[in-house]
């Protein structure tokens, strides 16, 4: 146990013995027909692996052998978490079917997240798939649970129902008229589609190993199919993710990898295993949202894209025909305009931006001269909300003669 083997992995559980892991996690390569390539965090090193294949036949003919060595390794309680994405996952879910049966397939898990948009034609990729396939249907799951949402009206919920009379769903009540409640709610069954965050270039755990996966992502997986003291198998366990993962979470592992610049690698996270937190996961989405509403909306008016945690840009309006960016900023309640000002300033320096534009907030208090308003010193311009433009507007009517 707790071993990390450099190895063809088929050659490896051919020595291992029957029903002996608890869990399988395989990320192996996905039939992209490249050469995948990283850099070494902190070192000039390269890491990389080919995915380089013949044809889909000599790579479903690599897949087979080893997915059937892995049906013989896995206990009658386990299971198998494939990970892959669209280049060969139907061909992928095809075998799986032949090896483990079709009435194993558990789940087919979606893994989405955001990344930076690139230049190629169609749809962006944001999302693999991860099947899971059982051996028997005696396997183990734990479930876990996820938060309500904000639209779930959580009163409802705690309330017990029945059938009236014609079968309609009605609230249940006691003898003496009050609703039942319901025992308490654990909170909502984890579903097949997993929000987890890529990791970032910054991230703690990245080790800058090609197609790394966040442990956050591994985790999840390890705690709904085993309990302490199982044994996970990752027989393409590439920078040692699985074996971390395991590691955290009081399990047995097994990892294979036929590099032994990945295997090197994992040894060396498994003596110091880190991993990085999500605000996201943690925080939730409105962490990272810091505009009102009104803010929102004068940035929508003017065809502006909001920015997010930036204390001195609101958004940036992009001229596509002259390729120009305009850095936009509202002033905030409390801030004086001058101040607003030189945060725009500073927050644009190294955007590359050829205009900014001050927006007058007229809750914000003391403001600046009305000469200085009118400067466009920096190129800044400094204009009035839509609301300023409207009362100055109607002032004007009723002062009319």
């Amino acid at each position: 146990m707790n071993k990390v083997i450099l190895n063809d992995c088929l050659k490896t559980m051919k020595m291992m013995e029957d029903e002996s892991v608890d869990v399988i996690y395989l990320d192996p390569p996905f039939f992209t027909q490249r050469k995948q390539a990283g850099r070494l965090k902190n070192s000039e090193k390269i890491l990389e692996f080919n995915d380089l294949w013949k044809s889909i036949d000599e790579y479903m003919e690599f897949m087979k052998a080893r997915l059937v060595e892995m049906r013989r390794v896995l206990k009658k309680t386990g299971s198998i978490f494939l990970h892959c994405d669209k280049t060969a996952s139907h061909y992928l879910r095809v075998l799986l079917d032949q090896v483990f049966g079709m009435d194993k397939f558990q789940s087919e898990i979606i893994w989405a997240y955001r990344r930076w948009s690139n230049s190629k034609k169609g749809l962006l990729n944001a999302h693999q798939n991860i099947y899971f396939y059982s051996k028997t249907n005696n396997f183990k799951f734990n479930t876990l649970y996820t938060d309500y949402s904000a639209t779930t009206n959580i009163d409802q919920i705690l309330q017990q129902r029945e059938r009236d009379k014609n079968g309609k769903c009605v609230y249940k009540k006691d003898k003496n008229g009050n609703i039942v409640s319901e025992r308490e709610k654990k909170g909502v069954p984890l579903s097949d589609i997993w929000e987890i965050p890529f990791l970032n270039p910054k991230a703690k755990e990245r080790v800058g190993y090609p197609t790394q996966k966040p442990i956050l992502l591994i985790e999840r997986i390890i705690k709904i199919s085993s309990d302490e003291g199982d044994v996970i198998l990752d027989p393409f366990c590439g920078s040692g993710t699985t074996l971390v993962a395991a590691e955290l979470l009081k399990r047995n592992y097994i990892g294979i990898d036929i590099s032994r610049d990945a295997v090197e690698i994992t040894k060396s996270r498994l003596k110091n295993p880190i991993k990085t937190e999500s605000v996201l996961l943690n925080d939730g989405i409105e962490k990272y949202q810091n505009k009102t509403q009104d803010e929102l909306n004068i940035l929508k008016s003017i065809g502006a894209v909001p920015v997010q945690r930036n204390s001195g840009i609101d958004g940036f309006i992009l001229n596509k025909k002259t390729n120009q960016t305009i850095a936009i900023k509202i002033q905030k309640d409390g801030e004086n305009l001058l101040e607003a000002k030189r945060k725009l300033i500073e927050a644009s320096k190294n955007k590359d931006c050829q205009y900014k534009v001050l927006i007058q907030n007229e809750n914000a208090g003391q403001q600046i001269p009305s000469k200085s308003t009118d400067s466009t010193d920096h190129d800044v311009v400094i204009i009035n909300t839509y609301k300023n433009i409207l009362k100055d507007a109607i002032v004007n009517f009723k002062e009319r003669p």
